[in-house]
């Protein structure tokens, strides 16, 4: 398997393992201890802890929270993931209570490997769109 595709397969088993399994030590296995977040969601910090605790926050307001993913690009030691993200909210989140609404989280991820392990990620989501759905936003 090329070095390409070897990283895109981290990149699925990873985001797979904790955003769908809900598996907080795939942080430990598929993160650089080194590793950096350049746009942290939800307020959480920039390092492997703050991407445990966006799972953690995520899985206990959507206990179903799963990621589908669209498309997996890969050139030397980058992964691009497009993806849609979801789940039904059974928890509080962000000051909302539950309501069993099913909501939607459109994203776009870069990624960079190094030794096969992820060490930094570049990422937009439609944070926007989630706090329409949630209610904290006026749509």
């Amino acid at each position: 398997m090329s070095t390409t595709e070897s990283n895109k397969t981290v990149v699925k088993d990873f985001i797979d393992g904790l955003f769908t399994k809900g598996d907080l030590g795939v942080v430990d296995t598929y993160l650089a201890e080194d590793f950096i977040n350049h746009d942290p969601p939800f307020g959480v910090s920039a390092d492997r802890e703050g991407m445990r605790d966006a799972a953690k926050m995520m899985r206990a307001a959507f206990p179903d929270w799963h990621s589908d993913l669209h498309e997996l690009i890969a050139e030397g030691d980058l992964v691009v993931e497009r993806f849609t993200a979801g789940g039904t909210q059974r928890g509080q989140v962000m000051g909302v209570p539950p309501d069993g609404k099913a909501v939607s989280l459109p994203g776009i991820n870069i990624w960079r490997l190094r030794d096969g392990l992820i060490v930094e990620r570049w990422g937009r989501l439609d944070d926007l769109g989630l706090l329409r759905q949630l209610g904290v936003v006026p749509a």
